[in-house]
Order: C-alpha cells, then sequence, then structure tokens
C-alpha cells in the first residue's frame, strides 16, 4: 500500500506503526508519531494499524536551544 511518511510517498507492507518503523530502521524508542495530524502513544505502536493513504509523521527530538 502506499503511505505518506514525512511528507513523501512510499510503498509498504506493513500493517501496524511498529511494522513499518522497523521496516523502516527507525528505531521506535527515540521518536514521536502522528497519524493524520493525531499523536499515537508509543504504547500503541505494536496495536495501531496504518491504511492505504494516511499521513504519518515520525519526529526526532532535536537538542539545543
Amino acid at each position: 500500500m502506499r503511505i505518506q511518511l514525512n511528507g513523501r510517498a512510499i510503498d509498504t507492507e506493513a500493517s501496524t506503526l511498529a511494522d513499518l518503523l522497523r521496516e523502516q530502521n527507525i528505531d521506535a524508542g527515540c521518536v514521536a508519531s502522528a497519524i493524520n495530524g493525531e499523536f499515537v502513544p508509543r504504547s500503541r505502536y505494536e496495536t495501531q494499524h496504518i491504511e492505504a493513504g494516511c499521513q504519518l509523521e515520525v519526529l526526532s527530538p532535536m537538542q539545543g536551544g
């Protein structure tokens, strides 16, 4: 299926957010995620389903000020 990941279209076979993060080699412990503009708590990554056309934002914390 095709989804938007951080503003770019990608094809994925993942069915959950956790599967997608593993597929994309993203460390789930170091990011915050939102699907269609709604924050997803890390505790839901394994059960949070993703669907074709969804918009996923994955952000890493930054240091500095």
